[in-house]
């Protein structure tokens, strides 16, 4: 596994990639993590990453291989990556979509777990209402991914291309 750290607008986010895909992210540096490499999986998943917090990619296809979670909590990251860009879903909405509408609490331990914040993105789930609660990074973090995804969504659809 290799660690990468970027500097973003929500300050440090590293992210390890190994042969396979991206394997972790983390919020933060990470002390082993390298400087941004041009090559593979890693390239990639940088690349990628700096596209989307300069508002320039809606949807990552970089891989993704998570050898960890229970079926339930993989059900909830695979639920995560279909909520399109710039939209949100409510913990128990995510819950129903999983085949257990009951488990609105057990969706927030699965975004709390997710190992690809960002990514996979967890960001995208919010209270009842549409209140912002909780978020393994912290809400001001979630504050800015949701406000830049807004904002690229909202000019893409008012503005003409070109």
């Amino acid at each position: 596994m290799r660690w990468t750290v970027l500097d973003t607008p929500i300050g440090a986010f590293s992210v390890a990639t190994d042969h396979d895909g991206v394997c972790g992210a983390h919020f933060g540096r990470v002390e082993s993590a390298a400087e941004s490499p041009t090559d593979g999986v890693s390239g990639q998943a940088v690349a990628e990453l700096r596209a989307y917090f300069a508002g320039e990619l809606t949807g990552f296809t970089v891989p993704v291989e998570v050898p960890r979670g229970s079926e339930f909590e993989r059900a909830v990251w695979r639920e995560m990556t279909r909520i399109p860009y710039g939209e949100t879903l409510t913990y128990g909405e995510v819950a129903r979509r999983v085949g257990d509408p009951g488990a609105a609490r057990a969706v927030g331990v699965a975004c709390n777990r997710n190992p690809v914040p960002v990514i996979v993105p967890c960001h995208r789930i919010v209270g009842a209402g549409g209140k912002l609660v909780g978020f393994g990074g912290g809400l001001p973090r979630k504050v800015t991914l949701l406000e830049l995804e807004a904002g690229v969504a909202l000019r893409r659809a008012w503005l003409p291309e070109g």
